[in-house]
């Protein structure tokens, strides 16, 4: 039980991998941190999980990629037992007509020749160009975006101060790469493809970043920059690679659990927060689901904006301005999630024998026009009857997940509708659904349903419940223009610094965004300490 009356200098609510990468920072800087987990594990999103007898998977979050490697070097994660793999292809598009596609280190450009040859031509110019900007976008990730202050000069200077650092960093790009940056910030991904590449194939293959975990046709306008999100990260100093690590997505949360207690962090499992105690407009502590009440000098939700301001405050304790914003906090992001165990590799119709193309992030999603009708399909029906699916088979990377000869799949899949219309409930469509995802892939691979073993599906409201993700978001609020940089979560909180004195944020609903990327909780720890000391 603990000591209703013990005081510490930060409670961080919600131990996910932003949370514990928050934590772990401030008790390094010598402050007193607790965390407060509501889950018997942490980790959040980022977890591993037997689901079927003898069967291990990452159950939400599966890829690595966008991982900061200061935060790997600076919490030491490698020592605390962390290892990321890189796949040995990147990805794999299966058409239907028998023909496929495979980009990776070294294949890219004759892969994509063999559907067009202009294409193959363009390419190293389009990756070229991404890569400049990705490169200077990488550097803003680690700081705090300008924040929009109301006050006196004093709080103004510094804020005009980060503005002037940016421009300066965006004057490295030239005239044509500032307006290629602006258009990827505004244009729709099927635009910016459009521009570049002639073959729906090729332009399937790069689409599918512009829709992944975005509950959005690929012509909605801003998806252009989601695409662009996908290629900040880097594994194992490989820039815009993927990679898996061993013992799946859990394997980084444990280690940046020791992490964290190596550093002096009290870390508190089944222990959920009930609300945020608010004393002369100020958060001073928390409520348990267990009444037990904490105190602290900061308050850090690690939660999505929308939850912490509409479910863990008064509506009396929000200002109007924030509970405004809440309201129209645009979240969901038309994920239904699987976990798949496998008596055998899959087959694919269009490259049947085992190879390095069962390593990749395997796309069946064929053309922009067919991410687009899952879309539309979902906005209307509830769900894709033809959806869009990422299978990756981290086994093959990876043994100590499933029996010898074995295998598991994580099957990223949508679009579905984060909440059903009509009054029907997502319990009552889960395996419905799971069915189709199953018989998707089916088609793609005949003899995938005869070799399913066991399987886990969440649906939005799974993800909502299990892991707090709202609508089934993934990055705690889409990443849109209006949702991004200074304006996330919104004009005034861009800094960490929440609504109320001595609250902050430091989960992904904070620039830079989702992804596991230990990226917000590494800036929010840099303003708290410097806002304690």
């Amino acid at each position: 039980m603990t000591n209703p009356n013990k005081t510490c200098d930060a409670i961080i609510i919600g131990g996910g991998h932003n949370g514990l990468v928050c934590a772990t920072y401030l008790a390094k800087a010598g402050l007193k941190v607790r965390v407060l987990e509501r889950r018997g594990v942490v980790g959040g999103a980022a977890v591993t999980e037997e689901f079927h007898p003898g069967f291990r998977n990452s159950v939400a979050a599966y890829t690595v990629s966008l991982l900061q490697p200061k935060v790997i070097r600076d919490l030491d994660l490698h020592a605390h037992g962390l290892r990321i793999v890189e796949r040995k292809l990147g990805n794999f598009l299966p058409l239907p007509d028998g023909r496929y596609l495979r980009a990776g280190e070294g294949v890219t450009q004759a892969e994509v020749a063999k559907f067009s040859k202009r294409d193959a031509e363009r390419l190293p110019e389009y990756q070229a160009r991404l890569d400049a900007i990705a490169d200077v976008l990488r550097a803003l990730v680690l700081e705090p975006p300008p924040n929009i202050t109301e006050g006196g000069w004093w709080k103004t200077i510094p804020e005009l101060v980060r503005a002037g650092k940016l421009g300066k960093r965006l004057l490295k790009l030239d005239t044509t790469l500032r307006q290629e940056l602006l258009d990827l910030f505004s244009i729709s991904a099927a635009e910016y493809l459009d521009r570049w590449f002639e073959s729906e194939p090729v332009k399937a293959l790069f689409g599918f970043d512009g829709i992944v975990g975005n509950y959005a046709s690929p012509h909605t306008p801003g998806s252009a920059y989601v695409l662009l999100h996908h290629v900040f990260g880097e594994v194992n100093g490989v820039k815009g690679a993927w990679g898996h690590a061993i013992g799946g997505m859990g394997a980084i949360s444990q280690a940046m659990a020791k992490a964290a207690i190596a550093a002096g962090v009290q870390i508190d499992t089944q222990c959920g927060v009930r609300e945020i105690l608010v004393e002369n407009g100020r958060a001073v502590g928390v409520v348990t689901e267990r009444s037990d009440v904490l105190h602290a000098r900061a308050i850090v939700a690690n939660v999505n904006p929308k939850l912490l301001y509409e479910r863990l405050l008064a509506p009396s304790q929000v200002p109007s301005a924030t509970r405004e914003r809440m309201a129209n906090w645009r979240c969901g992001s038309g994920t239904f999630r699987m976990n798949v165990a496998l008596a055998e590799l899959p087959r694919f119709s269009a490259l049947p024998e085992p190879g390095d193309h069962l390593t990749a992030g395997i796309i069946m999603a064929p053309s922009i026009a067919y991410m687009d009708r899952a879309y539309r399909d979902a906005v209307d029906f509830g769900w894709s009857r033809e959806p869009i699916i990422e299978m990756l088979i981290p086994s093959t990377l990876d043994d100590s997940l499933a029996p010898s000869g074995q295998h598991v799949a994580s099957l990223f899949c949508q679009h579905v509708a984060p909440a059903l219309a009509g009054g029907r409930n997502w319990d009552d469509h889960r395996d419905e659904v799971a069915d189709l995802m199953i018989a998707t892939v089916d088609r793609f691979a005949p003899g995938f349903k005869a070799s399913v073993l066991g399987r886990m599906a969440l649906t939005p409201l799974d993800l909502e419940r299990n892991f707090g993700l709202i609508g089934g978001d993934i990055f705690h609020g889409a990443l849109s223009l209006n949702q991004l940089f200074s304006a996330r979560p919104m004009l005034g909180q861009a800094g960490y610094r929440g609504a109320l004195p001595g609250l902050y944020l430091c989960g992904a609903g904070t620039h830079p965004g989702g992804g596991v990327t230990g990226a917000p909780g590494h800036n929010a720890a840099r303003v708290i300490a410097s806002d304690l000391r």
